[in-house]
């Protein structure tokens, strides 16, 4: 195989584009045999949120990369063998158990700051490990109740103290049943060998920057750092030390920096066709992804409904390395809905309607209907590929 330019290290900016989608795994034939643990330990992290359309998005992460796998697989994967717990990372992550040791920084960090609006009363920290020690694991509503009867931020004594534990590192959240987190006391839930506390922050930080390096392939400063959510500062003290090599993109205004392995050889393989998660930590970035795809996405679930433009839950479609279009589902019964269709071009309305037949059928939905397409020129050709 061909490779990158060497040693001056200068890319172009599709040559970017291929070696992040790669490093992602759209781009050549998915690791199967690992599964959905393999695509975890090759991300880093996975991005819970509550929103749940067609499926959670640590369900559409794998899916998008493997195509079919079942949702009961994914959790499984995810959850048992102490194989993965949830942390504090982009975002509220699953992250593979290994990477334990390298979170000391942030969980020292989180017991020097202070308690936010949260007052805990004498004792009831202690209490939650004692019960936890007895009777775990444990929800917080097995702890005592997660919320007093105010508004939904109004939490219990249990719950502050059992999450001001986790943020210590004292408890894990091991999985979550019925989208509640389900805690445990790290000295259980965490093999012998990784529950510690013993790297420096140097070392903790080291790792997380090459690791994101490795998982986006190539990256500015600001993407790199933002994948763990370190400060510039802290990236800019160890990006040195950190086994990643700095290269340039034309066409991005910004330094940037490349996982080598990446640039031994030219990425070649099958792109994937699918629907991405809004929380994909292949667009999770906006500038990023305004970056290197040229497609502008906001999620807007959060934005009131006759603001919107493409929808509560809009999905972008990836066909051929590009980002081609967006459609917000919906599902009603058997009938996965694209509420809303937006597609940048005709050419985008064949993987449109292949991405939606594929998704429809992973969550058991026997059909699909169209509501609107934002160009209504080509809502026939979208219905007639579909059928």
């Amino acid at each position: 195989m061909t490779s990158l330019p060497s040693p001056a290290i200068d890319l172009s900016a599709d040559e970017a584009r291929r070696i992040a989608l790669r490093a992602q795994g759209f781009l050549g034939a998915p690791d199967r045999r690992s599964g959905v643990r393999g695509v975890l330990r090759h991300l880093g992290a996975v991005q819970l949120d509550t929103i749940s359309v067609l499926a959670r998005s640590h369900e559409l992460i794998p899916y998008a990369r493997l195509g079919a796998v079942g949702r009961d697989t994914v959790e499984a994967a995810y959850w048992t063998e102490t194989h993965a717990f949830e942390y504090w990372s982009h975002a509220a992550c699953i992250l593979p158990i290994e990477e334990w040791p390298h979170f000391a920084f942030r969980r020292r960090a989180y017991r020097t700051r202070p308690h936010w609006h949260h007052d805990l009363p004498s004792g009831a920290y202690d209490q939650v490990i004692k019960q936890l020690r007895a009777e775990g694991p444990l929800t917080a509503t097995e702890l005592g109740g997660a919320k007093n009867k105010g508004e939904w931020w109004d939490w219990s004594e249990s719950k502050i103290a059992v999450e001001r534990a986790l943020m210590y590192g004292e408890v894990v959240c091991t999985e979550r049943r019925s989208w509640k987190r389900v805690y445990d006391l790290a000295e259980r839930a965490v093999p012998d060998a990784l529950l510690h506390d013993d790297l420096d922050d140097a070392e903790c930080l080291r790792r997380l920057v090459r690791l994101a390096g490795e998982a986006l392939g190539v990256g500015t400063r600001a993407d790199i750092a933002d994948y763990h959510r370190l400060k510039g500062e802290q990236f800019d003290a160890v990006v040195a030390d950190s086994g990643l090599v700095p290269v340039t993109v034309r066409g991005w205004d910004k330094p940037a920096w490349a996982d080598p392995k990446a640039l031994e050889t030219t990425p070649r393989g099958r792109h994937r066709t699918t629907l991405l998660s809004p929380f994909d930590s292949l667009i999770w970035e906006r500038a990023r992804t305004e970056r290197i795809f040229g497609f502008t996405h906001r999620l807007e679930a959060y934005v009131p409904k006759p603001k919107r433009i493409h929808g509560y839950f809009a999905m972008p479609l990836l066909a051929g390395g590009r980002l081609l279009g967006r459609v917000d589902p919906a599902r009603e019964g058997s009938t996965l809905v694209a509420r809303q269709v937006s597609l940048d071009s005709p050419k985008a309305v064949a993987p449109m309607a292949q991405a939606l037949r594929e998704a429809a059928s992973w969550v058991g939905c026997d059909a699909v209907r169209v509501e609107r397409v934002d160009r209504p020129e080509l809502t026939a050709d979208l219905v007639r590929a579909l059928t």
